[in-house]
């Protein structure tokens, strides 16, 4: 691809005796790599927005020579593999959105990672103790959990419905960033410290990302040839090159025999995936779930992702109220209270299509959308968890029946990253994608640059027959991934999503509430303080949340706790992005301005 090649042909050269393979070192250059991250951009002939200025500059690059926003959009993706190794890559998947501009339709594709045929009912149960392992660190360390990927099949997938370039030329970006590194930041950092307990599990990983025994230094320069030369081979061979023949049977015996160090005390369960899996993987191409709100079509990602049918349901249930004339207090409670009600559905109906009847027609429905409305009490927080509706027997009218609640323990780590992107042609992507919690498994494959997911963590640990997210072989977990577009008369208004774990459905919902209901800019809807009410006693909310609203929102019996967990040092919800489309054709590109040290937002042309 000669733009990319003019690009970065005399950095590589002038970087190539400096760096060393899967190391940090101290910067002593001066060249043009992107560290700069732009919260708002406004402008014309595309945009994007992702977490990472390698990232969106690489989109930004392909839009320029005329690629399109799936072009770009695999571009950016495949530099996240590289710059935010821990929340996304090869080892993983995703859901791709694209908004068609020649069609006026919405598409979808489903990437997100199964589980091997030979998967057990008691996969997560300590044989030695019949007990379920400990989620953390010992469940999400080890090969027990990992998933198919599917991010090199989506990848694929979508350049072929959507695309202008071939993935030879759309995975380039990433490989030049991959060889002549990037700039380490305080992020990167963190999360290598977060998790250099699992890290040090394995020598694949310590080696890469724990050179010398510490994380990278800040602005020390890390780069990572082993994954330019994994992407090479998808370069070279296509997909086929990762699914099967050696890479497929090294991911195979990576997950079967984890590479665990001598000094590790975590058991790391050995996984049972073959390369019969692998070869057997395949992306979804699916139909978008569809709800109106307020007037505009809001249109999602649908099952196995419950995403689309929960925000969808939300937005359904704030669409009795008048939400725009309440007070912001006021307007949150109803946030709040029609977030549990739809995640009360997504726990009792929600898992893979393929091995669960999904009512997923009924959970979109204004109707029942409207009867569960009826559960609002608008002065007063309903006791938590509320039980789920019955989409068997509703009519839109108030009292409604209730169905058996769900027995459901949240077990979806937070990490994922998202990237949105458009083109000058009006085509859109949202794309979310992820390797699950920060850092995936911990399991880099060796000597290949990536690490493996942990997605089947997001299977309820415990088997229950009648739990429609049970563990079963070559199921796909349950997603809470909600890449968003929203049109307006029947053009683009919105496109948005985020990464968070099951925060990531409140995040998106949240995120539309300020920009539709509250009167705010995307850029201040990104970065409003957030909260998460998933049908819990209590509310996670960021700090700033909580010294804006605690006081108000604790007379109507809200019950506010810090967020953070043991996954993360932060308490941060989310890291959204977003474009939104103005009627002149400016586009307005937003990432956020400081959760995950802030992210980046470009567009093509600032002005006409």
């Amino acid at each position: 691809m000669p733009y990319v090649r003019r690009r970065f042909a005399a950095l590589t050269a002038a970087l190539a005796m400096t760096v060393t393979s899967g190391a940090a070192i101290s910067p002593a250059y001066a060249d043009p790599r992107e560290t700069e991250k732009t919260a708002t951009a406004t402008g014309y002939g595309g945009a994007v927005s992702t977490v990472d200025p390698e990232a969106s500059a690489a989109a930004i690059e392909v839009l320029r020579e005329g690629g399109n926003a799936a072009d770009a959009a695999v571009a950016a993706a495949a530099t996240l593999g590289v710059t935010e190794p821990y929340s996304a890559g090869i080892g993983g998947g995703g859901y791709f959105v694209f908004y068609n501009a020649k069609t006026g339709r919405v598409g979808t594709i489903d990437g997100r990672e199964t589980a091997p045929a030979a998967m057990p009912r008691d996969a997560f149960i300590d044989p030695t103790t019949g007990k379920p392992y400990n989620f953390t660190p010992e469940l999400v360390t080890s090969g027990i959990s990992v998933g198919v990927p599917g991010t090199p099949a989506t990848w694929e997938r979508a350049l072929k419905r959507w695309g202008t370039l071939d993935l030879d030329d759309a995975l380039e970006p990433a490989i030049e960033v991959a060889d002549r590194g990037f700039v380490v930041d305080e992020t990167f950092r963190q999360q290598t410290l977060d998790n250099k307990i699992r890290f040090e599990a394995f020598t694949s990983t310590s080696e890469l990302f724990l050179p010398g025994g510490d994380a990278p230094a800040v602005g020390s320069v890390f780069k990572n040839p082993d994954l330019a030369k994994t992407y090479r081979i998808l370069s070279n061979q296509g997909t086929r090159g990762f699914y099967h023949g050696p890479l497929a049977e090294e991911i195979a015996a990576t997950v079967q025999t984890p590479p665990k160090t001598a000094r590790t005390t975590l058991p790391v369960p050995a996984g049972h995936m073959t390369t019969a899996d692998l070869a057997a993987y395949t992306a979804l191409d699916q139909a978008p779930t569809q709800v109106e709100y307020r007037g505009l079509d809001v249109y999602g990602m649908a099952p196995s992702s419950s995403g689309g049918t929960t925000v969808g349901e939300a937005l359904n249930i704030l669409d009795t109220f008048n939400v725009s004339e309440m007070s912001t207090p006021d307007a949150l409670h109803h946030y709040l209270e029609a977030s549990a009600l739809a995640f009360a559905d997504r726990g009792k109906y929600l898992g893979d299509p393929a091995f669960v009847d999904v009512p997923t027609a009924a959970l979109t429905d204004p109707l029942f959308g409207k009867e569960r409305s009826c559960r609002i009490d608008p002065k007063r927080a309903a006791a938590k968890p509320v039980a789920p509706g019955d989409v068997s027997n509703y009519d839109g009218v108030c009292p409604a029946s209730a169905a058996a609640p769900a027995d459901e323990k949240d077990t979806e780590n937070i990490s994922t990253t998202n990237l949105t992107v458009a083109d000058q042609w009006g085509n859109v992507v949202e794309y979310t994608l992820t390797i699950e919690q920060t850092g995936g498994s911990g399991i880099v494959v060796p000597d290949r640059g990536f690490l493996l997911n942990n997605e089947l963590t997001d299977f309820s640990t415990v088997y229950d027959p009648q739990d429609p997210n049970r563990i079963e072989p070559e199921k796909r977990p349950r997603s809470s991934m909600s890449p968003t577009i929203i049109l307006k008369d029947g053009e683009p208004f919105l496109a948005l999503g985020s990464p968070g774990g099951s925060t990531i459905i409140t995040t998106v919902l949240q995120t539309i509430l300020n920009r539709v209901d509250l009167g705010m800019s995307i850029s201040e809807a990104v970065a409003a303080p957030r909260a998460a009410q998933r049908n819990a006693a209590k509310v996670t909310a960021e700090p700033a949340f909580i010294t804006a609203y605690e006081r108000q929102l604790k007379r109507y019996g809200h019950q506010l706790m810090p967020a953070g967990d043991a996954f993360t040092s932060a308490a941060e919800i989310g890291a959204a992005t977003a474009i939104e489309f103005e009627r002149d054709g400016r586009m307005v590109a937003a990432a956020e301005p400081v959760r995950r040290g802030g992210g980046s937002a470009m567009v093509v042309n600032p002005s006409r």
